[in-house]
């Protein structure tokens, strides 16, 4: 079984900077206490999180990842739906990240547009009225084209 469980400010993220540190190597830095942070489990097994705050304007998606041995497996696909529908929720005109090169087609394919580069990251928005939760941009509950496609990886069966 997949699931996703968010962690608000002030609660104990210690799955979250588990994956974090194995992930990037990183601890907790001074953003968490303004943050959300969501954790994705496998089996009742953390395997992915990332963390959401408000900064310059902006919902800053950050510290988005997955577990080496998890990977290619949809999660980080869920982590960014579950980011983007949270920032949505809190009527989200704009979500920002900033990211390395290498991943940054990886966040292109949900409609981040880039905004140059600065110290080795790409600086990457996308306007919350641009966001689509789903693969075709459609309502799902009245779709007649429903494929294995429109159900996130990780969440198949």
């Amino acid at each position: 079984m997949v699931r996703g469980k968010w962690f608000p400010m002030g609660t104990d993220i210690s799955e979250a900077l588990s994956i974090r540190q194995a992930v990037f190597g990183t601890a907790a830095d001074a953003l968490d206490a303004a943050a959300q942070q969501v954790v994705v489990y496998r089996e009742g097994r953390p395997v992915g999180s990332a963390r959401l705050y408000w900064a310059d304007g902006a919902f800053r998606l950050d510290k988005l990842g997955v577990l080496p041995e998890e990977r290619d497996k949809g999660f980080g696909d869920l982590l960014i739906r579950l980011l983007l529908f949270k920032a949505l929720t809190h009527n989200a005109s704009l979500i920002a990240l900033d990211t390395p090169a290498e991943t940054r087609g990886f966040f292109a394919k949900y409609g981040f547009q880039d905004d140059g580069e600065q110290n080795g990251l790409i600086h990457m928005h996308i306007l919350g009225e641009n966001v689509q939760l789903s693969h075709c941009g459609g309502n799902c509950a009245s779709c007649a084209n429903r494929t294995e496609e429109c159900v996130p990886k990780a969440l198949r069966g």
